[in-house]
């Protein structure tokens, strides 16, 4: 049999365990505790309850809202809705898409932001336009995104497209900076 090149388990200091290896672990293990203890936070109760902060008021109702639309007389009608904090105020905004109803085809949309006054009881308002429909576009999707509203939409190349087959999609996305919102591009839009 050949002779190990290992030594011996019982030549070797750290194996045998001596009252000051012990000591020194206790110690540093109740180093641990006191510390975690200090850095624990305090009881329940102590010190003063923070006031809770206010409930946001819900989000402006688009079907209560007169919107700047011109529908010949006609009724309009509330496509697609969305709400999110636009402005950074607390309060949800909604982002309603709206357009004239028609018997048939496919009218343009307005894109609207509203919100409520500064008082309780405030009625809901347009705050912005964001498409009027005189830009003959629809609007296939709407979303609010980390502080932005994102839509696609459909329009012409020109006066010889049929109204029935848009030829052009574009990606936007408008977001609230000094006072007003601005239009950004196809890469913000699409959150790239």
């Amino acid at each position: 049999m050949q002779p190990s090149a290992a030594p011996d388990l019982a030549d070797l200091a750290h194996t045998h365990a001596r009252p000051a290896h012990w000591m020194a672990t206790a110690t540093a293990t109740a180093a641990v505790v006191a510390l975690a203890g200090l850095l624990q936070p305090g009881p329940a109760g102590a010190g003063t309850v923070p006031a809770a902060a206010p409930r946001p008021a819900p989000a402006p109702d688009a079907a209560a809202v007169s919107y700047p639309l011109e529908c010949g007389g006609g009724p309009h009608t509330v496509a697609k809705r969305v709400s999110g904090d636009l402005d950074g105020d607390g309060n949800p905004e909604t982002v309603a898409v709206v357009h004239c109803e028609a018997g048939s085809g496919t009218p343009p949309s307005g894109v609207y932001v509203l919100t409520r006054g500064k008082g309780s009881g405030t009625p809901a308002r347009v705050v912005a336009t964001l498409l009027a429909p005189e830009q003959h576009q629809n609007v296939t999707e709407l979303a609010v995104r980390d502080g932005a509203v994102r839509a696609t939409l459909l329009g012409y190349s020109s006066p010889d497209v049929p109204s029935c087959c848009p030829d052009e999609k574009e990606q936007v996305s408008w977001r609230w900076r000094g006072g007003a919102f601005v239009r950004g591009d196809q890469a913000e839009a699409l959150g790239v």
